[in-house]
């Protein structure tokens, strides 16, 4: 199934989103993905929510993985739509990132 979703090139997803719980929609912040598939402003803001330090990223067919120090994924977001996506929290929460202005 997956060999049918297409890749998204880095590119593309690089640029200005906006992070938000799903539970508390007043509780939100801004994520840069950066070209150099760092993150930029408001990774210690995920890195919050998660409970484990956010460096960087990497887009799967069907998602956008975040990975730690290590370079290991420690979330990932499912796409959901063109610029929407979502990831489960371990306290079974709901994070909704989304596409911002760039």
């Amino acid at each position: 199934m997956a060999s049918s979703l297409r890749l998204a090139d880095p590119s593309e997803l690089v640029g200005h989103w906006q992070l938000q719980q799903a539970a508390d929609p007043g509780k939100g912040c801004t994520l840069d993905l950066l070209q150099n598939a760092a993150l930029g402003d408001g990774a210690d803001c995920l890195s919050q929510w998660i409970g484990e330090t956010a460096v960087g990223w990497f887009p799967e067919p069907d998602g956008i993985a975040i990975t730690g120090r290590e370079g290991s994924k420690v979330i990932f977001f499912s796409r959901q739509k063109d610029g929407l996506y979502e990831a489960r929290l371990k306290a079974d929460g709901l994070i909704v990132l989304q596409r911002g202005a760039n």
